[in-house]
């Protein structure tokens, strides 16, 4: 299954579509209302109406909290290989990372989604320059998906480490991310171009020439952090540790 394929993976990022909104804003899905998002996936235009939505939509609550329980399993799978895997070459460490962009951003996702109370609640209790280096990670891991396989190719974004270029067991955790140009963003809608942007930024300030264990174990954290909070069951050996300023 390729990442456009996935749920929650975009189509090709310059795609258009025929909506009858003004670039930027979008329709509130509780009561109609055209609004100007906050956050790139805010879905209604008030904490009112999201509320009286989330009280007619129970199942959707009970779906959420299911998507939670296993996307958050897998996730912390996939990111505690990127410690103990040893890797041949570019291909096969983008594969691996590419899957573990995925379920980072899809935890992210589901979290944000149907649970934005407890994420919020989350991110206020860290410091200031913790919770925005946070949203920065998950800022340019956004980059990273939106960009996967589309516009840059995949073995553009990671490198091998200095510690890995010196030893072939050096895990794939101290590969690199790369720095990168901007992308191409004309074929967008400015707020579009505008968010894009912003992920461009955040993955060059908070990714770039860092190595891919210190991105994801600072995710994973976060999220596992929040979804226990919320009520999930967060396995062993899943990353809770949280780094401190």
């Amino acid at each position: 299954m390729t990442p456009a394929s996935r749920p929650g993976f975009p189509a090709d990022t310059c795609a258009t579509r025929s909506t009858g909104l003004v670039a930027g804003t979008r329709g509130c899905e509780q009561c109609g209302a055209v609004f100007q998002p906050r956050r790139e996936h805010a879905r209604f235009c008030s904490a009112r109406c999201r509320a009286a939505w989330n009280r007619e939509n129970t199942t959707g609550g009970q779906a959420g909290h299911s998507a939670l329980d296993w996307s958050v399993i897998a996730m912390a799978d996939t990111v505690g290989r990127l410690g103990n895997l040893t890797v041949t070459g570019p291909s096969q460490a983008v594969a691996v990372i590419s899957e573990a962009v995925w379920w980072v951003t899809i935890v992210d996702a589901t979290l944000v989604r149907y649970h934005p109370s407890t994420y919020d609640q989350a991110l206020a209790a860290q410091p200031p320059a913790r919770r925005r280096l946070t949203e920065d990670t998950f800022t340019g891991l956004r980059f990273v998906r939106n960009q996967l396989g589309y516009h840059i190719a995949p073995c553009d974004f990671v490198q091998p480490g200095e510690a890995a270029g010196r030893s072939t067991s050096t895990p794939l955790s101290a590969w690199t991310w790369k720095p990168l140009p901007p992308p191409a963003l004309s074929c967008l809608p400015p707020r579009q171009q505008d968010w894009e942007l912003s992920r461009y930024q955040a993955y060059q300030a908070q990714l770039a020439r860092h190595t891919i264990g210190e991105t994801f174990q600072r995710a994973a954290a976060f999220l596992s952090h929040a979804a226990k909070a919320n009520g999930t069951s967060v396995t062993p050996g899943s990353p809770q540790r949280q780094e401190q300023d």
